[in-house]
């Protein structure tokens, strides 16, 4: 009975399925009318009256606010320009300002100061050798000063590397402090502030702190320690950053000229009228860090935290520009993103966790306060780094689309040209190649926005990420007659003929580590709008999207920087 059910149940099932086949046949020959231009006409309507509610005055705001930040930019980079003009044409410099004498004449009375060298270091095998050579080789009594190397290195081999080298020295009279942790809690924060905790520390006066890449000149401190002798209202005596791989390739070069920028007109404006900027390499007061609280790790910049707290304090920066430590710049973009990301995200964090702070504070003077809490962080840091993609890279290429948009000529020619050409004062041996050098920054505001806005908002897992920028060693390059010929003077003099690293093998980068997508797709997005202006918006802005456009797709493609090596 059960067999004969289930076939008549099938059956009736293939019934109504030949019946529900039968109504679609016969439905299909019905004509079916539907009204395509009306419903055309309708989407066009609803789309103009959302063009006119919100699109075009969302981009007009977007555009007005481009402008005005465009301004704020001009208006700090003129002022900066007329402060350093002043000060060399005046010849204010820093021995005209702070008393200095050689520290020999003060050491005759009361004896040489007892100088900490901190130098932190994370896996550094190319450069540990270079670093911890420079810092043995500075001119100082040796029993005066220690040096303190703080390894927080992860890879036992390069571990045993650099005890060696530490040893190496100390055999040969160097005081040097070969000292390791447990864990790396507060990354390079951490390690400095576990460093001041050692017996030794408490008699030094001054420290000296290098990144593993530095290498001072030998009488760096000969030259830095007296203005803090002499002047106990200096917290902080800063030198200039030299590199010794800027002619490597484009990249470097590019990172060239902005740094010098940064080192030559920024910091000499910030220590001339408000004596305050952001830390890099230098040696400071003992007991200016103390009074700032020491060092914290709750953010990626913890060098600027500190300088911003000593600041606070009262303490007065000075930076001496004619004293240079050499360093090596990122050669890979990888590498260079990473470093970019910290730079970015993490003065704006910090700004928004010292906001307050720095308008309720009540030792310093309404002057110092503004320059702080506007110029230093508001539009160095944001501001800069926000208009820079919004408005080239987003505003001018949207408003192509938009014929009642439109942007006046000296937002979009003469203030953009005087910003590009006071920013190039810094490195006039480049000056031919501004044109790629603001295109390519364009192209990294799209990774400095990222990284500020979620510093900002204290949003997204890399906020306090610490990505150690990756040397190859370049130092090594150097050769007589170049930047880096103290280098190679200094080698020889402590005989340091060994080979620094083994041999590295470039390798082609396979094609994921290679492309990168957002720089493809702006780049895309762009090319697309320039070719809309061209053929029907005629705006007169195409040559520079499609300029701008190509920078976007040569970065995604992978062609800027050198291949990252790895051992055979």
């Amino acid at each position: 009975m059960g067999g004969v059910r289930g076939h008549s149940s099938a059956a009736g099932v293939s019934e109504e399925a030949a019946a529900a086949a039968a109504w679609v046949w016969a439905a299909a020959d019905l004509p079916v009318r539907v009204d395509w231009a009306g419903a055309a006409a309708q989407c066009a309507s609803l789309w103009a009256h959302a063009r006119a509610l919100l699109v075009v005055p969302a981009v007009r705001l977007l555009v007005a606010l481009s402008l005005a930040m465009t301004v704020m930019v001009l208006a700090e980079k003129l002022f900066v320009c007329a402060v350093c003009v002043a000060v060399r044409a005046f010849r204010l410099g820093p021995h005209r300002r702070y008393r200095w004498e050689p520290i020999a004449a003060a050491a005759a009375a009361v004896g040489y100061p007892v100088v900490l060298v901190q130098i932190p270091m994370y896996n550094e095998r190319e450069v540990y050798k270079l670093s911890i050579g420079a810092a043995c080789a500075l001119e100082w009594p040796p029993e005066r000063f220690v040096i303190q190397v703080l390894d927080d290195s992860t890879d036992p081999v390069v571990k045993d590397l650099v005890e060696t080298e530490c040893q190496r020295w100390k055999s040969k009279g160097v005081n040097i402090k070969y000292e390791v942790r447990g864990n790396r809690k507060g990354y390079k924060a951490g390690a400095l502030k576990e460093g001041l905790k050692h017996d030794y520390v408490a008699d030094c006066e001054y420290i000296a702190m290098f990144d593993a890449d530095f290498q001072p000149d030998s009488d760096f401190l000969l030259r830095t320690i007296p203005f803090l002798v002499h002047n106990p209202e200096i917290a902080l005596v800063q030198a200039r950053w030299k590199f010794v791989n800027s002619d490597e390739c484009l990249l470097t070069r590019f990172q060239e000229m902005s740094l010098d920028y940064h080192f030559k007109y920024e910091q000499e404006a910030g220590s001339s009228v408000y004596s305050f900027f952001g830390f890099n390499a230098g040696v400071w007061r003992i007991s200016a860090i103390d009074d700032a609280g020491g060092w914290k790790d709750r953010t990626t910049v913890e060098d600027m935290d500190l300088a911003v707290r000593a600041m606070l304090q009262g303490w007065k920066f000075l930076y001496v520009g004619d004293i240079k430590v050499k360093s090596e710049l990122p050669s890979t973009f990888k590498a260079y993103r990473f470093q970019q990301h910290r730079w970015s995200c993490g003065p704006a964090n910090l700004f928004k966790k010292m906001m307050v702070e720095i308008l309720e504070n009540k030792r310093v003077s309404l002057w110092s306060k503004i320059h702080l809490w506007y110029d230093f962080f508001f539009v160095g840091k944001v501001a800069a780094h926000t208009v820079t993609f919004i408005y080239y890279c987003f505003a001018i290429p949207v408003s192509v689309l938009f014929p009642e948009i439109q942007i006046p000529l000296w937002g979009v020619v003469y203030v953009p040209t005087v910003i590009t050409l006071l920013k190039a004062l810094g490195t006039p041996s480049s000056f031919h190649l501004v044109i790629l050098w603001v295109l390519f920054e364009n192209v990294m505001s799209l990774h400095r926005i990222k990284a500020a806005v979620s510093g900002l908002l204290d949003a997204g897992g890399r906020v306090n990420e610490w990505v150690v920028t990756e040397k190859l060693g370049d130092t090594s390059k150097a050769k007589p007659g170049t930047n880096g010929s103290d280098t190679a003077v200094k080698v020889i003099d402590v005989k340091l003929t060994e080979p620094l690293v083994p041999k590295l093998v470039k390798r082609r980068a396979r094609f994921w580590e290679r492309y990168h997508c957002s720089e493809l797709f702006v780049g895309t997005c762009i090319i697309l709008c320039g070719f809309y202006d061209l053929l029907f918006a005629n705006k007169g802005y195409y040559i520079f999207l499609f300029l701008q456009g190509t920078a976007f797709l040569v970065v995604g493609f992978g062609y800027v920087g050198t291949l990252p090596p790895c051992t055979a």
